[in-house]
């Protein structure tokens, strides 16, 4: 497999893919894979800006069809869950021996894509967001670090290491595990909490969620749900990376911080999917979390029921 990186495939073009479509078309050759034809024109056309955490503008390639598309060195898939499989079976074929980045949360996503593809294989999960404002523009909010590992032994940890420094040199900020599920644990309970909240409760993710001043208050429920989380993952034998409360913690401070600044309360991704009446993640990330613990026998009834409120809201949106 060779070291250098100079073509990249971001099949997915909302905000994380953006994110680095744009950042990584400043230092490589970047294609862009889209679901919509008048996407792929609007970046064909007009580039891709980002604004907030980074300034600038880039021209990218584009496409619907991704025939379309010259070859890569390597993929970055950075659609939801939801729309994984569609997305991998559109890579059927492409790039054999190129290696392919999953970044969506929760976990599976690795057994999707190789449904369709025997690439070598990174596992990821990013903390980024960002704001869509149009097809070509999206203001960069958080930017927090995209943490990676090799899957299942696909491939060697010197790649993932060689996809870290691509990432760092185009500006983003990322870091590499030789053994992911650590840090994919730590931030599947952190999403299976926090995302599942926001959906039921209709708040983004605001200083509410890690207050436990007085006994009614949110913040009691999401260490409640954390720790049934943290069970899951010692009878699975993980040892987390970070602590999913102290991240929660953590993160309504920066975002506290950024709100008096000016800027915007984060809206955790299944909150806006609610809202606009789509399908969410749950089944990725609480399902997955909550087959999790049945596969190793320890109860959680507060994840289980927060599971099915959210799929009762997604019943009748």
């Amino acid at each position: 497999m060779a070291d250098a990186i100079e073509r990249v495939c971001v099949v997915g073009a909302g905000v994380i893919g953006s994110l680095y479509a744009a950042h990584l078309a400043r230092i490589a050759e970047v294609s862009v894979l889209t679901r919509r034809v008048e996407h792929a024109e609007a970046l064909e056309r007009d580039g891709l800006r980002v604004s907030g955490k980074s300034d600038f503008a880039v021209r990218v390639r584009a496409a619907a069809d991704p025939a379309a598309l010259d070859d890569f060195d390597l993929s970055i898939v950075a659609t939801k869950a939801t729309e994984l499989e569609d997305a991998a079976s559109r890579l059927a074929g492409r790039s054999r021996g190129a290696t392919v980045m999953t970044i969506q949360n929760g976990l599976g996503a690795e057994e999707i894509v190789r449904r369709h593809g025997d690439w070598p294989l990174i596992s990821a999960v990013t903390f980024m967001s960002g704001v869509r404002h149009s097809d070509t523009h999206v203001e960069y909010e958080l930017d927090t670090e995209t943490w990676l590992g090799p899957y299942a032994g696909t491939l060697p940890y010197e790649r993932v290491e060689a996809v870290e420094a691509l990432l760092g040199e185009a500006g983003l900020r990322a870091r590499a595990f030789p053994d992911l599920r650590p840090a994919q644990w730590s931030k599947l309970i952190f999403n299976a909490t926090i995302n599942t909240v926001a959906a039921v409760t209709g708040l983004p993710h605001v200083g509410a969620f890690a207050s436990t001043a007085t006994p009614t208050d949110l913040g009691h429920l999401v260490r409640d749900l954390m720790d049934e989380g943290k069970r899951v993952a010692a009878a699975a034998g993980i040892e987390l990376h970070e602590d999913p409360w102290e991240m929660n913690v953590l993160a309504v401070q920066r975002g506290e911080t950024e709100a008096a600044a000016g800027g915007y309360a984060h809206v955790p991704s299944m909150l806006e999917d609610v809202r606009a009446g789509r399908r969410t993640e749950v089944d990725f990330i609480t399902g997955a979390l909550v087959r999790e613990a049945e596969r190793h026998g320890v109860d959680v009834p507060l994840h289980r029921a927060l599971y099915r409120l959210v799929r009762a809201r997604e019943a009748v949106a």
